[in-house]
């Protein structure tokens, strides 16, 4: 074996998850080839190699994931007013596009890279910090063919919302708005781009940031890690799956909508820690958007253009 080949001693895990001085995760050495990651379906805690691996590791997680949330709003905010700039608006004019039920698509096309930069950049900062540095293994990027079950359960996500609004639909007035205000005034090219935003990238995004990053922190936390599942570690992983949910319906800052959006998010964060990665929620989360854009559009009667 050459002098570079790093292989793990047979059965143990890559990364092992006790606790190390600092909290940080030991690295391979220089040069290594990483090895395989995990396969099996199995929840996050009982995934050999998983990060964070420590409770020092899961906060510093947090902290990065507050950091990102807030520097996605901050640069949304200034990448809306550069757009703004290039379009020739006035500061007043401005204004009035950030209050809109539909602002034009430059808007909000500028405003969500804007908000991806921090719910990308997180991730990536906290894998590189305090991770294994392989990005895609520590957020759970995986896909598998079973993954196609997601489409089941975003339908049965928007079904679910439905029903739970059904008794309050009729002093609900507009309750598509926030849909409306993505896809704003759009139209042709524009609307077709926010469409495939909506249901491609806004799903990768966002369950990289909030069940990729936080809820595997969440769960690190409130969880302990032990090899025969008890009480204890249920009620936190159901702590960790709660406040994900919670922090997700928050975090669209839709009033009306945040008991439906946090139960999405719940049933989300259920699925990625039973399955310890992102594959089949960002397909959920997809299936589910993609509901929405069609309501949009059956209500301009089929036509973008």
């Amino acid at each position: 074996m050459a002098e570079n080949d790093w292989v793990p001693d047979s059965g143990a895990p890559l990364f092992p998850p006790g606790p190390v001085p600092g909290g940080h995760v030991p690295q391979p050495p220089a040069g290594a080839a990483p090895g395989p990651a995990p396969t099996p379906d199995q929840p996050f805690l009982d995934v050999p190699g998983s990060v964070p691996s420590t409770k020092i590791q899961a906060w510093l997680w947090l902290v990065f994931a507050v950091a990102g949330f807030l520097v996605g709003q901050i640069v949304a905010l200034a990448a809306g007013s550069v757009a703004g700039v290039v379009a020739g608006e006035s500061s007043a004019q401005m204004k009035v596009i950030s209050l809109a039920s539909e602002p034009p698509e430059w808007y909000v096309v500028s405003t969500l890279l804007g908000l991806w930069l921090g719910f990308f950049g997180a991730p990536w900062v906290a894998s590189r910090a305090q991770g294994t540095r392989h990005f895609l293994r520590d957020m759970g990027v995986r896909f598998k063919l079973i993954d196609l079950v997601g489409i089941v359960i975003g339908l049965g996500g928007q079904l679910l919302i439905g029903i739970l609004y059904a008794p309050f639909q009729h002093e609900i007035h507009n309750f598509n708005a926030p849909s409306q205000k993505l896809t704003g005034g759009s139209h042709g090219g524009g609307f077709l781009v926010i469409a495939l935003a909506t249901v491609i990238a806004a799903p990768f995004m966002e369950e990289l940031f909030f069940r990729g990053l936080l809820l595997k922190s969440l769960v690190r936390l409130w969880a302990p890690v032990a090899t025969t599942p008890g009480v204890a570690r249920a009620t936190g992983v159901v702590v960790a799956v709660v406040i994900d949910g919670l922090l997700f319906g928050l975090a669209h800052g839709e009033l009306v909508q945040l008991a439906g959006l946090a139960v999405f998010g719940m049933m989300l964060a259920t699925v990625s820690y039973r399955t310890g990665r992102l594959g089949m929620n960002m397909v959920a989360h997809a299936s589910f958007n993609l509901v929405a854009v069609i309501v949009i559009l059956h209500q301009r009667g089929g036509v973008i253009f």
